[in-house]
């Protein structure tokens, strides 16, 4: 069998306690290091933006669910997945009952979890909390156009920018700025 990733489903609050009980399963040889490659906690990076700071933190953007990378054998699998399910906080595998082998998400599914989470090559998705409206009057705080104030003429969330319409030489003058860049000022 070819290795895949497949999704446990954990009691919300339980997935790091759980990847680490898996990790030192497989330090300790309870499973098979063969069969289990990888333990991930999907986590995606959020900015929040308050008071005029900038806050980074890990968010899990899949709560009460971990990846495992396994290679699971044809031979002895019920073995494996039980000693995993038998884990505290553990509920089971996505889509399976007990008594059924588990199945991998594809491989689509797995690499865009993988790339929001940071954990592939690629763009790593990171989430602004920090919402925006047409007409709100903002302050560019970093970049060439910092401490100019004006008020928000587009927003483009893909690309998490801003086009802000300021006054430069008495001329309204669109600017398009990072997200991050700006404050919203308060009126």
């Amino acid at each position: 069998m070819a290795k895949g990733w497949y999704i446990v489903h954990t009691y919300t609050g339980y997935e790091n306690k759980i990847e680490r009980t898996i990790r030192m399963k497989l330090e300790e040889g309870e499973i098979d290091s063969s069969v289990i490659s990888d333990v991930k906690v999907p986590v995606e990076e959020l900015i929040e933006i308050k008071d005029g700071k900038k806050r980074s933190r890990k968010n899990k953007f899949l709560p009460g669910y971990i990846m495992l990378e396994m290679d699971l054998p044809d031979i002895g699998w019920k073995a494996i997945c039980s000693s995993i399910r038998s884990i505290q906080g553990v509920t089971g595998f996505v889509g399976t009952n007990p008594n059924q082998r588990p199945r991998p998400i594809s491989n689509d599914e797995a690499r865009n979890i993988l790339m929001k989470s940071g954990d592939i090559k690629g763009e790593k998705a990171v989430r602004i909390k920090q919402a925006y409206v047409i007409g709100d009057q903002v302050k560019i705080n970093e970049g060439p156009f910092a401490s100019f104030s004006g008020s928000v003429e587009e927003i483009y969330p893909d690309k998490s920018k801003l086009r802000v319409m300021v006054q430069i030489f008495g001329r309204a003058t669109p600017v398009e700025v990072d997200i991050t860049q700006v404050e919203k000022l308060i009126s």
